[in-house]
This record gives C-alpha cells, sequence and structure tokens, in this order.
C-alpha cells in the first residue's frame, strides 16, 4: 500500500469514505436522517431556550435587576371595606417611610393608573392606558426615549399637565408622526406631550405570572397632577405599585423580607400588597428553563443515540460487502490499523455530514417555531459547535467497533468469502 504520510492517508481516507457514500446514496440518505434530525432538534432546542433566556433577561430589565416591586392588591365591596379599618392601602407615607428608614433603598418610583373614558388629540383616538408615575420612574424601568424629554421634578412640583407617550399610544394619537409638542386630551384635561419613548423588543407580556411590557401603549403624566386633578374612588389606593432601588451590597431577597416586616406594621397586618423581587422571578425562570433545556436535551440524545445505532448497523453491513475488499487490503500490505482507521473516518464521514445538514435543519425548525409559535429565539455559537461535538463523537463511537471487527478480520478467510 502507497505511504502517503500521515496527512495524506486521512486525505485519501476522507475521499474514499465519500467515495464509498456516493456509491450507496439512498443507504447513506437513510443513515443520516437519524443524525439530521437528533442535531436539528438540539440547535432548535438550543436556540429557544437561548432566545427565551435573553427575552427574560429584557423583561427583568425593565423590572430592574436590583428593584423591589410592590404591587397593591384590589378588593371590592366589603372586603374592601373591612381592610381599610387597619391599613390605607398602598400610599405614597410608605414608599417615604421605607426611603427614610431603610437605609439600603437607594431610589424609588410610584404610580397610579388613571380611569379614563376618553383619550384623544386632534388627530385621533387611543385606548391607551393612562399612568401617573414620579420623574424616576423612567430610569428605574430602564426605558428610552426616542424623542423629547422625561417628566420630571418641576413638572411634578408645580402639577405641570404633561405626558410622555408610548411608541404604540403616540401612533395612535399622532398617526402623522409628530406627537412633541401636540396635545392629548385625557377625560376633561389637556396634556402637552413632552416625549416618547423608543419601541420595546420584547416579544413576551409577562414572566412568572407577572405582567410586563404594558407602556406600549401607555400615557405616562406626572403623578402629582393624577393624584390632584383626576378623580378617584374614595376607598381605593393612592398608589397602584411602588419600585424601590436597592443598594448593590444588599441581596434584594434580604431586602425584601426587611420591606415585607415594614408594611406588615404600617398595614396593621392586612395583606392589601404584594411584594415582588425581579431577581428571584429571574432566578424561578431560569430553573423552569433548566427543567425545559434538560427534557429536550433527552429527546434530542435519543435521535442521535438512534442515528448512532444507524451508523453502527450501516458500517457492519459495509463490512460484510467489502470483506473481500479488507483481504486483498491485507493481503496487499495494508496494517490493521490502516483498514480500523479507514472504517473508522467512513464513520465520521457520516456523522459529520448529518451534523453539518442537521445544523441548517435545526436553524430553520428554530425559524418555524418562532414564527408559528411566537417564541423568541437566538442563534448560540455555542450550541452549533456543542451539536457538532456530539455528532462527531457518535460517530467515532459508534464506529470504533465496526471499524475493530473489521481490522480483525483474516486476509485469508476473507479472500476465500469473497
Amino acid at each position: 500500500m502507497k505511504d502517503y504520510g500521515v496527512i495524506g492517508r486521512y486525505i485519501e481516507g476522507i475521499v474514499q469514505a465519500f467515495d464509498e457514500m456516493r456509491h450507496h446514496k439512498l443507504r447513506t440518505a437513510l443513515t443520516l436522517l437519524g443524525m439530521i434530525f437528533g442535531v436539528g432538534a438540539v440547535i432548535a432546542m438550543l436556540s429557544v431556550g437561548e432566545g427565551a433566556e435573553r427575552e427574560a433577561l429584557k423583561m427583568i430589565e425593565s423590572m430592574g435587576v436590583r428593584n423591589i416591586v410592590v404591587n397593591a392588591r384590589s378588593s371590592d365591596g366589603e372586603a374592601l371595606k373591612s381592610i381599610r379599618e387597619h391599613s390605607v392601602g398602598l400610599s405614597l407615607r410608605d414608599v417615604q417611610s421605607a426611603a427614610g428608614t431603610l437605609p439600603f433603598v437607594d431610589d424609588w418610583s410610584a404610580q397610579k393608573q388613571v380611569k379614563t373614558f376618553s383619550l384623544f388629540s386632534r388627530e385621533g383616538r387611543s385606548d391607551a392606558m393612562v399612568m401617573g408615575v414620579t420623574p424616576s420612574y423612567f430610569a428605574l424601568s430602564a426605558f428610552n426615549l426616542a424623542k423629547g424629554r422625561a417628566l420630571s421634578t418641576d413638572d411634578q412640583s408645580h402639577y405641570r399637565q404633561v405626558a410622555v407617550l408610548g411608541p404604540e399610544a403616540a401612533r395612535s394619537l399622532f398617526p402623522q408622526g409628530q406627537p412633541v409638542g401636540g396635545l392629548v386630551k385625557v377625560n376633561h384635561q389637556w396634556f402637552e406631550v413632552v416625549g416618547v419613548l423608543s419601541e420595546g423588543e420584547q416579544a413576551q407580556s409577562k414572566i412568572q405570572g407577572v405582567k410586563l411590557g404594558g407602556e406600549r401603549n401607555q400615557v405616562f403624566i406626572p403623578l402629582a397632577t393624577a393624584l390632584k386633578k383626576m378623580n378617584f374612588k374614595s376607598l381605593e389606593d393612592e398608589l397602584d405599585s411602588i419600585k424601590l432601588a436597592i443598594a448593590s451590597e444588599v441581596e434584594p431577597s434580604l431586602a425584601a423580607k426587611s420591606l415585607g416586616h415594614l408594611f406588615a406594621r404600617r398595614h396593621g397586618g392586612e395583606k392589601d400588597y404584594e411584594i415582588v423581587v425581579p431577581a428571584d422571578l429571574l432566578a424561578q425562570h431560569q430553573k423552569t428553563q433548566q427543567i425545559f433545556n434538560i427534557v429536550m436535551a433527552c429527546v434530542a440524545g435519543i435521535s442521535l443515540l438512534v442515528g448512532g445505532i444507524g451508523i453502527m448497523n450501516i458500517m457492519l453491513a459495509t463490512i460484510m460487502e467489502r470483506t473481500g475488499e479488507i483481504g486483498l487490503l491485507r493481503a496487499l500490505g495494508a496494517r490493521r490499523k490502516d483498514i480500523a482507521r479507514q472504517f473508522l473516518i467512513e464513520s465520521i464521514a457520516i456523522s459529520a455530514t448529518g451534523g453539518l445538514i442537521g445544523i441548517v435543519v435545526g436553524l430553520l425548525l428554530a425559524m418555524v417555531i418562532s414564527t408559528a409559535a411566537g417564541w423568541p429565539v437566538a442563534w448560540s455559537p455555542f450550541a452549533i459547535l456543542l451539536a457538532l461535538g456530539v455528532c462527531m463523537t457518535i460517530g467515532i463511537g459508534f464506529g470504533l467497533y465496526p471499524a475493530q471487527k473489521a481490522a480483525r478480520l483474516d486476509p485469508i478467510v476473507a479472500l476465500q468469502r469473497d
């Protein structure tokens, strides 16, 4: 057997492997299916998982990982009257007390929804939600402005009738695309538009049951203006929600416990509020996502295992067909390791080809899932390398036994069998 050198022998083996695959196209295609679907499942699963992870991070950022959110719990009728005997509900005094007594509170914001029966401009109407917010609300919620400015402390202290629009609300109220400087009427009050929020990128509206992403179709006005000039029911909470920025050296979950003790005393033991810790929501989401990834990885692993068994079967069948060829090569001076290397290269070539096609199938499958189910996907180089690496490992693992079997054939017996 002619010596081509180490690299030359491997190149020759690869060429022979692909020649063998071309000579048995149907059999090779059927063998590849297991690897293609296995790798495709891995790529699609990891792409969906990566997309969900990035989406969760975006959603948590809108709440603030270092923030704690306290929401008012709604009650009606006699239940509300009973609660009000012990608690006035969520109020500005609550957040002021927390900021004044808890040293780990760096900043805070508050919001209150305005019940609207009319919201329009001279150009259009909208069903957007109107929210009274403090100036710090935009910074703590990581909202960016596309046009104009945010609400200021002067707007708050002077009860100015100014507004910042979410992008959807801006399109509804000002279809001509010039909202800043325009006027919108909320119920019976006119507000000047001073800013418009930028488009968000969130594909989902909630995480772990907490609704997010509503700012796209909202109108924001100064909280002080809303409380002074808008009508509210007598027993309802002064605030719907407050947000507290926690110092970096304090764990949000520990801060939430201290905040819970303070609010329990201020509210007379009534549970007319709920404390949400975005960092805990992120941890819960990651745990759920991890379980999802494990389940999907097991399903994909089974597909790859089936593909590996198919490779082993086809290699064993190939040995039976090429027994005479193996005997002839041994008679011409080929060593056992040369025979083993050739069949191992063929096994790896099949698995690598299936892996490369599977990567394309996986990317296409992820796009189909994203379009059909509305799930976010993200391409991860790690996922592609992992799938290809697993493919190569399977090619080696399931090709090793057939390669050794071919190498152990007695050349005389092999030639006689042919």
